[in-house]
């Protein structure tokens, strides 16, 4: 990976024949187009001047180069001829093939996964964050201890923990790599229970959450931003948000829910990227409302769905038949023909509006409101004026439609969970005065 962000790159993106053999291709339905622009934008995220993108027709993946001898020999003079950086593969390699590239090319290469790495190295914030990047980090720095240089193959001595005799350095950085990786992981889990009991506790001072999804740069964090006034990272760069962010919202009715900001989902993310973040991911599980902002202007917005889809079916939400989902077809304003707005869509739960100018975000907030009214109920309540612990209590238990006093006594119409409504009875008693 690049050691510092900035400097020049040129982009390498293979095009597969239909024919493709010697390895595995992942499909895409994606035009060539959109892939190099995304590839672009990635490489624009952390600030990389792109020379020049060079599509490559690839019919026979090589086992040792990934492309073809010709085309790497054009590629090479190309290298020589602008000296860029990092040369990016848009692609998945093998450690044997990006290190025959690096020799073949005299030139530092990444391929895709290095490349989104390098990205959630830049962007993560939290202490967190930057323990899930370390991981997928070291997980992915494993699979490249290949002997590829001459230091990896001398033999080691000494003894303890610096290596028995006759360790190899690659075996002993390997295990250096290996205890790092259980040591993340321990600390890892123990952050995702501290937010499990976190959310427990949210749950007995019950502030719905609404957890915001979607493909990278789809105007997640301008969103997040417009409805809670927050000050959120939002730049147009892909993947401009990392770390989980919160804030409280209030809904038009009065109800406060929580309102939290995700990492922005991609293609091909690979698997163990999508495993060392499956913390950050998991508040989208337990949330009570799930925003799935689409950018609607991109032509590629229908293939973008389905990758936030099928990653969201993997952490355990059934897109299809679970109502908790609204989606938020966002960027209105850069669409000029808008007929498809007068579609029905997903079942009554398409809302249209632009982050930007405001448009539709009332509407948002309606069917939130909506969405969980669903699963609390409305009821009156009198109490003596006098009671302001029960009053309290209400208020931060449960949503406060109406109040109305009347001499003694105050009149409240409120929204709460069934649940949370049998234990302001058994507190409290029998709703009249």
């Amino acid at each position: 990976m690049t050691e510092n962000s900035g400097g020049t790159c040129l982009i390498v993106h293979p095009v597969f024949s239909r024919e493709v053999t010697g390895g595995e291709q992942v499909s895409s339905s994606r035009d060539v187009e959109s892939m190099i622009s995304e590839v672009v934008g990635l490489a624009a995220a952390i600030y990389l001047e792109v020379i020049e993108v060079i599509p490559a027709n690839v019919r026979k993946i090589s086992a040792g180069h990934f492309l073809g001898k010709g085309t790497r020999e054009s590629i090479a003079e190309t290298v020589e001829e602008v000296s860029p950086t990092v040369v990016i593969v848009n692609a998945t390699l093998s450690p044997v093939q990006q290190r025959n590239l690096e020799r073949e090319w005299n030139a530092k290469v990444i391929d895709r996964t290095g490349l989104i790495l390098e990205i959630f190295g830049e962007r993560a914030q939290t202490a967190e964050g930057k323990m899930q990047v370390e991981l997928a980090a070291l997980t992915y720095q494993r699979s490249r201890l290949v002997r590829s240089w001459t230091h990896l193959e001398r033999q080691r001595g000494g003894a303890g923990f610096l290596g028995g005799p006759g360790e190899t350095q690659i075996e002993l950085d390997r295990r250096i790599i290996d205890d790092k990786i259980i040591a993340l992981k321990s600390q890892l889990e123990h952050v995702r229970k501290t937010r499990d009991l976190q959310r427990k506790s949210r749950e007995r001072v019950p502030y719905p959450v609404v957890a915001l999804v979607g493909y990278t740069n789809a105007g997640k964090s301008t969103l997040f931003n417009k409805l809670t006034g927050a000050e959120v990272f939002a730049k147009d760069l892909l993947f401009a948000t990392l770390d989980p962010t919160m804030r409280r919202l209030k809904l038009p009715k009065g109800r406060d829910v929580i309102l939290s900001d995700t990492v922005g989902f991609i293609s091909d993310l690979p698997t163990h990227l999508i495993a060392a973040f499956r913390a950050t991911l998991e508040q989208v599980q337990y949330a009570d409302v799930i925003l799935h902002v689409r950018d609607i202007s991109s032509p590629e917005t229908e293939a973008q769905r389905e990758d936030v889809v099928t990653i969201l079916k993997d952490i355990g939400v059934d897109y299809d038949t679970d109502d908790r989902v609204i989606e938020v077809l966002n960027k209105i304003d850069l669409c000029e023909d808008r007929h498809w707005l007068r579609e029905p869509g997903l079942k009554g739960r398409q809302i249209p509006v632009s982050a930007v100018t405001g448009e539709g975000l009332e509407a948002l907030l309606e069917s939130i409101e909506g969405r969980l009214t669903c699963h609390y109920k409305q009821v009156t309540i009198d109490l003596d004026s006098s009671n302001g612990k029960a009053f309290a209590w209400l208020h931060r238990h449960a949503s406060v439609l109406d109040k109305k006093e009347d001499g003694d006594h105050i009149h409240l119409t409120v929204s709460i969970d069934e649940g949370e409504y049998q234990k302001y009875l058994g507190l409290f008693g029998p709703i009249s005065a």
